[in-house]
């Protein structure tokens, strides 16, 4: 029943002792490979660490909003990337006892980005990875494991990389970009604390299920007496469903054995009855996600900027991760390009980017503790139709409105300055290849 992640193609690399680069970013995921992209197509060069090989990492959230489309549409990799297999979502749904309680209806923001896009993240990387093989100044050094960062000082010139095989490069950079993740090796290796709080009551468990014809064509919260489960459509014509558990919960639930697992599910959503049975999940489909808030006490240093989940990470509801981790690149890049070219990578220097995306990343927080605690939440029968009243004003309301808005897009919609490209891309049939490392 596992599901494999799909290796993505990508060259066999050389070796290398030691490289230089305008930028050296670490990590291959959407930020990362998205800022690379903006740096490659502004003319700066752009050495990229990825520790997977074939790039096969851990794939987590993979909804997009239309704020994050909005910046892969203006890179040119959107379509494309959509091609190679996604699903359209109309917007987010609450039910309460299989009753709609809630309807956040994105068909009413303006179009082509007027919809929810479940989009395998494979496919998002293959596009942009293409996309930055297609560019002069890229080095890709994949299967590389960030060791050090280079110092001169208290500034950071580099870093220092090794690959499974036991080779080691040295990358001599302007400047190191943080972008691997929540759990960050660069953060961890600059000595910043990555600002953990448990501001979440649940974690989620994930899983996927064949389900042809079942989609419901809406990210979905269903809530019961017992909990909360998020589904929503994934390709191919599967179901993916998050079980939300008390925080810390689930050394305890999965000792109670497959079995009794999947009862608590059928119970839980019973529409899905005959699918659960058709289609039982073993416990090796079940994926944790420990839920919780981060803010990282600096995003900027001399010679280092930290984007993403590295800087700030989010929980599961509203789908904000992927969306947030894009405009941070978006945001990144010029502030990235002035430095490259002022020959100035100090922390004044780099501190425009922090100052503009840090309020974006603290209101999301501050929405997502609110959301949970109105959706996931428990709080007895008179609490239930309190929020039922609350849904249904939003729904029926002008708020509604603002509120899809405000988390679509965020509260600093960020555009991609188009302006400052410099290189055109090769020709799609006929990518130029990644320098060799």
């Amino acid at each position: 029943m596992s599901e494999q992640p799909e290796a993505i193609a990508v060259p066999e690399m050389g070796r290398v002792g030691e490289l230089e680069a305008d930028v050296c970013v670490v990590g291959a995921g959407p930020a990362g490979l998205a800022l690379a992209l903006m740096l490659l197509r502004s003319g700066v060069k752009v050495a990229l660490l990825e520790r997977s090989t074939g790039l096969r990492r851990d794939f987590h959230g993979e909804i997009l909003q239309p704020g994050g489309q909005r910046i892969l549409g203006d890179l040119g990799v959107l379509d494309a990337a959509r091609e190679r297999g996604a699903c359209t979502l109309k917007g987010f749904q609450v039910l309460q006892d299989q009753r709609l309680v809630l309807d956040i209806d994105y068909r009413r923001l303006q179009s082509p980005y007027d919809c929810l896009l479940a989009l395998p993240q494979r496919h998002l990387l293959q596009e942009l990875l293409a996309a930055c093989r297609g560019l002069p100044g890229f080095t890709l050094l994949e299967g590389y494991r960030l060791n050090a960062l280079l110092r001169d000082g208290d500034a950071v010139t580099g870093a220092v990389a090794q690959r499974g095989t036991g080779h080691t490069a040295t990358v001599r950079a302007r400047v190191v970009v943080g972008a691997d993740g929540r759990f960050s090796r660069t953060r961890m290796l600059a000595g910043i604390d990555a600002g953990r709080t448990e501001a979440f009551d649940q974690d989620v468990v994930w899983f996927a299920l064949p389900a042809p014809g079942l989609a419901p064509g809406y990210v979905q919260v269903h809530r019961t007496e017992r909990g909360a489960l998020l589904v929503h459509d994934t390709h191919p014509g599967r179901l993916r469903i998050g079980w939300t558990l008390p925080h810390r919960s689930w050394n305890r639930v999965a000792a109670l054995g497959i079995d009794a697992i999947r009862r608590e599910l059928t119970d839980a959503l019973p529409q899905f009855a005959e699918l659960f049975r058709e289609h039982p999940p073993a416990l090796s489909d079940l994926q944790l996600l420990d839920v919780f808030a981060a803010q990282a006490q600096e995003w900027v240093r001399d010679g280092l900027m930290l984007v993403g989940d590295s800087a700030h990470t989010h929980g599961p509801i509203g789908a904000q991760g992927i969306n947030l981790a894009l405009q941070d690149a978006a945001a990144a890049h010029p502030v990235l390009l002035d430095a490259v070219r002022a020959g100035d990578a100090s922390r004044d220097r780099l501190l425009p980017y922090e100052q503009r995306r840090r309020p974006a990343a603290a209101s999301v927080h501050r929405m997502q503790r609110i959301q949970a605690k109105a959706v996931l939440g428990h709080g007895g029968p008179v609490v239930t139709r309190l929020r039922s009243r609350a849904a249904a004003v939003v729904t029926r309301s002008r708020i509604g409105e603002r509120i899809t808005r405000k988390v679509a897009y965020g509260i600093d919609p960020v555009d991609v300055r188009t302006d400052l490209f410099e290189v055109t891309p090769a020709a799609p049939e006929a990518p130029a290849p990644a320098r060799r490392a």
